[in-house]
């Protein structure tokens, strides 16, 4: 069953309605927009990447795009080379392995949940959402192209 809605903007979408247990081979999957706010006092952000998460897959992955001239805009005193750098650590750590620290002993729940815990900091996840996806890695790439870029 699908629906065709049009957004404000004058985009057609059409929005497949799942119901229980007719999912298909597709996984439920949780998702979470990395916003970098650099002045924090004043509460403006840019998206700047994406975290995904399937437990059904094990599979927690990041991927991450600054637009620059976009953050230098909201303050043209912005440390760029800290920000991607806090945007590489993200995806290091989703990765596990070496790179990951001690999270790389934890399974990939573990480190989703810790990167969307809330933090008062420039780099920060926003809200979560769900869907649903037979690719998880694929749906990384995806939200980041909607979402982000």
């Amino acid at each position: 069953m699908s629906e065709t809605h049009i957004h404000m903007a004058g985009h057609v979408v059409e929005r497949h309605i799942t119901r229980a247990g007719q999912g298909g081979d597709r996984d439920v999957f949780e998702y979470a927009l990395l916003r970098v706010v650099p002045r924090v006092e004043r509460g403006e952000c840019i998206n700047a990447g994406v975290v995904v998460y399937s437990r059904a897959s094990a599979y927690v992955g990041a991927r991450t795009h600054l637009d620059e001239a976009r953050l230098l805009a909201l303050d043209p005193a912005a440390d760029v080379a800290g920000i991607q750098a806090a945007l590489g650590a993200i995806e290091l750590h989703c990765a596990g392995g070496e790179g990951a620290g001690q999270a790389a002993r934890d399974d990939a729940g573990r480190r989703f949940r810790w990167l969307i815990a809330p933090r008062s900091t420039v780099v920060q996840p926003g809200p979560v959402h769900t869907g649903l996806t037979t690719d998880p890695a694929a749906e990384t790439e995806r939200l980041l192209d909607l979402l982000v870029r």
